[in-house]
């Protein structure tokens, strides 16, 4: 049983980012058939920081590697604390399985790795899983109980 209503869930809100058109039909289909009906694509990932702020994603799933745009400072932005909420989830979905890769992402906020060509079941149970955690700190904020816990470990800026 589930903390958090299969209805909720299934609209909560969630960006797809990869310069692949391809990714980002394969993925927003997989959603669809899951019941996801607030799902949203884009090939542009210069366009990420606006399309956040104007469909307000309960979850974002990303691309490192894109032409153009410098996946790991994007990651950064997404994650950077914000005023009165808590950090925007992301999920990292990335064709570069390299260790070093892992760690600057995990290191820079993202809440997961998954590495293309990725298991479609997998990634259903890992955005289900980090959208119920979302939407239970969206309620605990609504009530009012800032923890006081950081959002990752101190320290440095991971290595680049």
């Amino acid at each position: 049983m589930r903390a958090v209503s299969e209805r909720e869930l299934l609209s909560a809100r969630i960006l797809v980012v990869d310069d692949g058109a391809e990714n980002v039909a394969l993925v927003e289909e997989l959603l669809a058939r899951e019941g996801f009906d607030q799902v949203l694509g884009t090939t542009q990932p210069e366009r990420c920081l606006e399309l956040v702020q104007a469909f307000e994603p309960d979850l974002v799933l990303l691309d490192l590697w894109m032409p153009g745009v410098d996946g790991f400072g994007l990651l950064a932005q997404l994650t950077a604390p914000r005023p009165g909420a808590w950090p925007l989830p992301v999920i990292v979905l990335t064709a570069d399985a390299t260790r070093r890769t892992r760690h600057r992402a995990l290191g820079l906020g993202a809440r997961d790795f998954v590495t293309k060509p990725f298991d479609p079941l997998e990634v259903l149970l890992r955005v289900w899983n980090h959208l119920e955690v979302a939407l239970l700190l969206r309620r605990l904020q609504a009530l009012g109980g800032a923890t006081g816990l950081p959002s990752r470990p101190a320290g440095d800026e991971p290595p680049a």
